[in-house]
């Protein structure tokens, strides 16, 4: 049976500029940390929203968020939809908030139209996909495919001491379902593509075929602060200067590796004075590459960096890894759905990779999974300025509506 359910473009365009009023910022994107006050006002307009269209409306015990409506046989597990609320700290107005509107237009399209789809469909909303306030990125997807065990995320702090338990306490979201005991027969994940080929290649949708293996390490240098006009400079323990050599070690690694990447992203320097010589510093390293082997070999290089490095500088050092997401391949049978709903509507397209992480990868491991890119203008995210325009956000949603459909037709056959 072919249908021909349209989306609403304004209304889901209105959706997206509301939504971005919840942690807005003066240059145009969003501060919504994962389950701070502008994470919970957006929670609640969210399940509002989900409720007024008759969904029932669970959390799950890390604030996974799951909106589900009935289907024609509800013995059936939901096909899901969604992404997350959650921002960077210096995000913008698309990245994973599309992903949930849109499937919410496809919801209330879904609902006014009247149709009714052989398993019930929902929409959920990952807690603290980014990983920017609570390490490690995916969190609660991890945990609702038993990457992470709930002690183990209720557990993580953020810079301020504060655990992802007593957060989801405070504004209220700490649900009473076991999380994973909810059982999917698919998600899809439609997201911003966060890179610049689409918008090159002047193709509408992005079919994914899967992600990229990441790892996520934490490295402490350790030296000696020391007065700047009175050390004189060969007797210095300048922790500052080990985390540079390290920093432009680690660009070495991604540039030798390609198409993998590496990344320092986040540095703090102490005591941070413009006259003590630094003794500690904090960083972060990223290493990303499509093949796992390869993978193995940054790791590998980048610790050897390290080793070579700092000890040569009278410094010490801690390093370890916090976070490892193997590279993933997405369900061929969803694939094939988004491949027809794009071809249906008319929109050119392209098979890719993903090179960031996304709660899809996790979920992956328990359910059918893939994910639908859209371009977002200079390929630029995670940034105030990140912009994609009302006609892609809208191919998007009218492909997941038709990937979904089609998905839940043959489901049954």
């Amino acid at each position: 049976m072919r249908t021909n359910l349209q989306i609403n473009s304004r209304r889901l365009w209105d959706s997206l500029m509301t939504t971005a009023r919840f942690g807005g910022t003066e240059k145009g994107g969003i501060r919504r940390l994962a389950l701070s006050d502008e994470d919970r006002q957006v929670r609640d307009w969210f399940k509002a929203q989900c409720e007024a269209l008759g969904c029932t409306v669970t959390v799950d015990e890390v604030g996974n968020m799951f909106a589900t409506r009935p289907g024609r046989d509800n013995r059936l597990a939901p096909i899901a939809m969604g992404s997350h609320l959650d921002t960077q700290p210096t995000g913008g107005k698309f990245d994973g908030v599309l992903g949930v509107l849109a499937a919410l237009e496809v919801m209330r399209t879904l609902h006014e139209q009247d149709y009714e789809t052989n398993a019930p469909v929902e929409i959920v909303n990952w807690t603290n996909e980014e990983g920017s306030r609570f390490p490690p990125a995916m969190l609660a997807s991890g945990v609702f495919a038993g990457v992470f065990s709930p002690e183990y995320a209720h557990e993580r702090s953020d810079r301020n001491g504060m655990t992802l338990l007593e957060a989801l306490e405070r504004i209220g979201y700490r649900g009473p379902m076991k999380a994973g005991n909810h059982k999917l027969s698919a998600m899809f994940e439609l997201h911003i593509e966060q890179g610049p080929i689409l918008e090159n290649e002047k193709k509408m949708i992005g079919v994914v075929t899967g992600v990229q293996g990441m790892r996520w390490y934490e490295i402490t240098i350790s030296g000696q602060d020391a007065h700047t006009g009175a050390t004189p400079m060969y007797l210095r323990r300048n922790a500052l200067l080990g985390a540079a050599r390290i920093i432009e070690a680690v660009d070495t690694v991604g540039q030798k590796h390609q198409p993998g990447v590496a990344t320092v992203g986040l540095i703090e320097n102490k005591p941070n004075s413009r006259n003590v010589v630094p003794g500690e510093v904090f960083l972060t390293v990223d290493l990303r590459h499509p093949d796992e082997s390869a993978l193995d070999d940054m790791e590998s290089e980048f610790r050897s960096a390290l080793e070579h490095t700092l000890p040569a500088l009278n410094l010490a050092y801690e390093e370890k890894k916090i976070w490892a997401s193997p590279a993933v391949r997405f369900a061929p049978e969803l694939i094939e759905c988004v491949r027809d709903a794009a071809t249906k509507s008319g929109f050119a397209m392209r098979d890719m990779v993903s090179g960031a992480g996304h709660d899809a990868a996790y979920v992956a491991r328990v359910a059918p999974t893939t994910m639908i890119f859209v371009p977002c203008e200079g390929g630029l995210s995670h940034n105030e300025a990140e912009a994609t325009r009302p006609e892609e956000c809208a191919a998007g949603a009218q492909v997941l509506l038709d990937a979904v459909i089609t998905f839940d037709q043959r489901l049954v056959k």
